[in-house]
């Protein structure tokens, strides 16, 4: 837990709910002084009894990352009233990845390609940090406006942890969005950096098609799935304007054995993201000589953004003790069972607290 702050009046004034985190509920907030609009993670302290470690890794985690990416979003304070911890980050406007690409007649290989790269780098960025973010999924990649240009932002790092030496530290804790997980999380064999390789040769299927590679009916069978590293590309009809090389990236950073798989470097030099000439199929009938991969995607995201939600850590963890055999502790199922309750109840509280300096 953060030290005890300096008793100063209130600096913010928290709106609107945003959105729902892991273990937090998003607001708008606004600096009184500058009218600056930023983004306010709120955490019940009453959720964090016993617990502070969970916040004291999340702000050490993001005072390595903030400031010194622009794809990466920045903890610009944080404060707490007699209920709740704040944490106040950049307001992203421009929404999430998919809603915009959903958004847009026009969406090409080349684009998907763009957006793996500049994503890509940053995390790499995170990586030389010593750092593992652990949940990338595309609702964790926010556009900073609604501007064409906006960045793309990786947020969301409560999850995060810092690995400064892997050979002496792997983590074994069952975390993050089951769709997006490693191999060797499920397998509890211990996991580092490759995990967030994985998770971006998931991140590009969906880019590239609008569905995940291990979708399956049961989280049971999209685990052993995904730890047999199960998947093709199909339907044939939804992959036909897509090139090999995309293919091939997707296969290499979706390599099962970790050690094998590639760095964030490695994956980069992959000519679908290298190569000066774009890779894409031709389309002679498109304006830009480009399959337009919007009208598949769009299609295929919307049946399923219908009724596969995002998942909370904690409750895919609860989730998955079933199938690998480790049941949670008492501790995380009172956790789990009290977190929604800890959640509407930041939701409702009138800021008017102290913040610290």
């Amino acid at each position: 837990m953060p030290s005890k702050p300096t008793t100063v009046p209130c600096q913010y004034r928290v709106g609107k709910t945003l959105g729902s985190g892991t273990y937090a509920i998003v607001k708008e907030a606004v600096h009184i002084k500058t009218g600056k609009y930023y983004a306010c993670k709120v955490i019940n302290k009453k959720l964090m009894e016993g617990r502070e470690n969970m916040v004291r890794n999340e702000i050490a985690v993001l005072k390595r990352v903030s400031s010194g990416h622009r794809n990466i979003v920045t903890l610009h304070d944080y404060f707490e009233t007699a209920h709740n911890l704040y944490l106040v980050f950049d307001l992203c406007t421009g929404g999430e990845l998919f809603d915009r690409i959903c958004a847009k007649g026009n969406y090409y290989e080349a684009d998907a390609a763009d957006l793996v790269r500049t994503v890509l780098k940053a995390v790499k960025y995170i990586h030389d940090g010593g750092i593992v973010h652990r949940d990338l999924k595309p609702e964790n990649l926010l556009f900073r406006s609604k501007a064409e240009d906006a960045d793309i932002m990786i947020a969301d790092f409560g999850l995060s942890r810092i690995m400064d030496d892997e050979k002496l530290e792997l983590l074994t804790e069952i975390c993050g969005t089951p769709g997006y997980m490693a191999p060797e999380i499920f397998r509890k064999i211990g996991h580092g950096k490759p995990v967030d390789i994985w998770a971006m040769g998931v991140i590009t299927y969906f880019l590239l098609c609008g569905y995940t590679p291990f979708d399956r009916d049961s989280q049971q069978e999209e685990m052993e799935a995904i730890c047999r590293g199960d998947y093709k590309f199909e339907p044939v009809e939804f992959w036909a304007n897509v090139s090999e090389t995309a293919k091939s990236f997707v296969s290499y950073c979706l390599t099962i054995d970790p050690a094998n798989r590639p760095t964030a470097a490695q994956a980069l030099q992959h000519p679908w993201l290298s190569d000066a000439t774009p890779h894409f199929v031709a389309d002679p009938e498109s304006p830009s000589g480009q399959a337009n991969l919007a009208p598949g995607i769009q299609k295929q995201f919307n049946a399923k953004r219908t009724f596969r939600k995002t998942v909370l850590g904690i409750i895919a963890s609860s989730r998955l003790s079933s199938v690998t055999g480790h049941p949670l502790s008492e501790r995380h199922q009172a956790f789990a069972k009290d977190l929604q309750e800890y959640k509407e109840s930041s939701e409702r509280e009138v800021v008017d607290g102290v913040r610290s300096t």
